[in-house]
Parts: structure tokens; sequence; C-alpha cells
């Protein structure tokens, strides 16, 4: 082909791609798309369901409550001044959200091989929107959270914003990123092991019980017999966001801009490492998915 027919193309389509190819300028083109991915994540969902988007409340509320009955009545985990199930329920919700990161695009791959064989559009989207649609869940259990938080309020306890809740933002913008990055490793791990979707659900469930959803990690740090663990969960990105939430709205656990820029750093190389490992997979997962 001449340079002269060359150029009458709008857009050129090349196997070659670089390792760290975030390509702004074509997501950008493709927005409408993601959009649209956005909106049937949503919709798609609890279609066909019940109880539809109360599922949003539901998971939430009854896992705050299990966990209020069994860590703080029956294991008397402290929570300081902070009520018990607004402790547990402002862990739930950011768990919830990575977990949602990280299971959906995990499985972008073998969900999207029908529709990435047919049609080309930038494969780094199916992950994004996932991101995206799951902000709609967060918001709602934000919303639940807020709504307990002035509950309290007005029973009398003595809650209030930190300063730093500003920087809120960030924490969800950076658990993303972190939840995106492993998922997308997984994802393209998945194309050629089967089995390790098997593992996925219990290394998950796992990394929960490291990530401080259920309790405060001053509770390790002081206890005698896990204090030698302490490091597993003192050094978790998850564990220090979620303490930094808690932080923020109940001033228990504690927070600060080193802890947020060792947080941002892991996500952001974890990030760069499953991006490099999902567009190496992209090229040739048709073959073995």
């Amino acid at each position: 082909m001449n340079n002269e027919t060359e150029g009458e193309w709008l857009y050129v389509i090349d196997s070659r791609q670089k390792l760290l190819d975030f390509n702004f300028k074509e997501i950008w083109r493709y927005r409408d798309l993601l959009m649209l991915f956005v909106r049937r994540d949503i919709v798609a969902t609890y279609k066909q369901t019940i109880l539809g988007p109360l599922w949003y409340l539901i998971q939430p509320l009854f896992t705050s409550v299990v966990f209020t009955l069994v860590f703080n009545n029956i294991a008397t985990i402290k929570t300081g001044s902070a009520p018990p199930f607004l402790f547990n329920l402002a862990g739930v919700t950011l768990w919830g959200y990575f977990m949602q990161c990280l299971t959906n695009s995990s499985n972008t791959f073998a969900s999207n091989a029908g529709l990435f064989s047919k049609v080309y559009f930038p494969r780094l989207i199916s992950p994004l929107s996932q991101a995206i649609s799951s902000l709609f869940k967060l918001g709602v259990q934000i919303l639940i959270f807020m709504a307990f938080y002035i509950y309290y309020v007005l029973k009398g306890k003595n809650l209030s914003p930190e300063p730093e809740i500003w920087l809120f933002p960030l924490l969800i913008v950076v658990l993303a990123i972190f939840g995106l990055g492993v998922g997308m490793i997984i994802s393209s791990l998945t194309t050629k092991y089967r089995d390790f979707r098997i593992l996925i659900g219990f290394a998950t469930t796992l990394l929960m019980y490291v990530s401080a959803v259920m309790y405060p990690l001053s509770e390790v740090e002081n206890s005698a017999t896990l204090s030698s663990y302490s490091w597993i969960v003192e050094y978790n990105p998850i564990a220090l966001i979620i303490e930094a939430f808690r932080y923020m709205t109940l001033g228990e656990g504690y927070f600060n801009i080193v802890t947020l820029s060792y947080c941002t750093g892991i996500s952001i190389l974890l990030f760069l490492i499953g991006l490099a490992v999902f567009n190496r997979t992209g090229k040739n997962f048709i073959d073995t998915i």
C-alpha cells in the first residue's frame, strides 16, 4: 500500500502495541461506548431480580450487623468512641467497592470473549466501565452510611468529620486503581490458567480478614499474640485506606500524607503492571480462552 493510500485511512489498527499503552485519546474517542457499558453494568446487575437495587442496601447492612454481633459483641473487639455498627459499615462500604472493581475486572476476558473476538475497541474500556459503574453502588451505600451517621449524632453520639474529609474522593480513586490493577493481572492469568478462578474467591476472603474491615488496626498492633504479624495489615493499602476513611468520618484510627502516598504509589505500580500484562494478553487471549 503506497503512502497516498495509507493517508486515506482515518484509523489504523495495528497488532503492535506498547506494554504500557494507556491511550487517553482513543479512550476518549470511545467515550460513548464506555458510557453504554456503564449503563449496561448498572441495569443488568439486578435485572429480573425480586428485590432489584435494594440489594445495594441489604448486602452492606446485613454484613455490618453480622460483623457487629460476631466481632464486637462476641469477640469483644473495641471500636473506641465510634458505634460498632457504624464502624463496621464504614469498612464494609469501602471493601465492597474494592471487591466490585477487583472481581468484575478479573472477569474481563472471560465474560467479553465473544465481543472481543468480533469488534475492535480499546480493551481497557471494559474494566474501566466496571470501576465507574460500581461508583453508583458505592454512592448509594455512602448515602446509607450518612443516614446512620446522622441517626447516631441525633442520639447524642459525639461524631464529627475530620478536616481531611475533603480527601475522601482521592481515597476512592486510589482504591479503584488498586482494584483495577490486581483485577487486570488476575484476568490475564485466568485466560491461560482456568483453575485460577477457583482461587479468587478463597483469596479475596483471606484478603478481607487482613484488610481491617471488621477491626481497627490498633487491635492488631496491641495484641500480644498477633503483634508479630501486624505488618501484614499495616502494609496492606486496603487496610490503610479503610482506616483513613474511618478517621475522616468517625475520628478513629489514623491518617497522614505518608500513608496516603504509600497507598497511591503501590496502587499505581500495580495498575501499571496490570496494564502491561493486560495489553500483552489482549493480543492473543482469544486463542487460549
